[in-house]
């Protein structure tokens, strides 16, 4: 595997991994329809406390999907759409693979059907 493809795995790992908590695609929801917000912002939106939307907003960093930016006192979230955008390509090849697989069946079947002695006419 080479160093880059095991870097684009490693930002999809960490993306899927992250998105895999529903609280967390709430966030990730919020924060893209308002552009940017503080943690508290967020949590007033969920059922969740200030501290727990911290611990998700944690996670989301680390997968690269939100940025946090100090503005005074408050940090300000914003969306990172890269790792979104790896993560979208990565699933985009992998159901592109599985159609030509897909494909490929449905060609040997239908020629399988074809040269079949019980579909042939007496």
């Amino acid at each position: 595997m080479t160093e880059e493809h095991s870097g684009a795995a490693e930002v999809v790992d960490s993306v899927l991994g992250a998105l895999a908590d529903p609280t967390r695609r709430q966030l990730l929801d919020l924060l893209a329809a308002q552009g940017e917000a503080t943690a508290t912002t967020l949590a007033d939106g969920l059922p969740v406390s200030r501290q727990a939307v911290v611990k998700h907003l944690a996670v989301l960093d680390a997968a690269g999907l939100v940025s946090g930016g100090r503005v005074g006192r408050e940090v300000r979230y914003t969306v990172r759409p890269a790792a979104l955008d790896a993560t979208a390509r990565w699933m985009a090849t992998l159901a592109t693979d599985w159609d030509r697989r897909l494909a490929t069946i449905k060609r040997v079947a239908e020629a399988a059907e074809r040269d079949s002695p019980s579909t042939q006419p007496d």
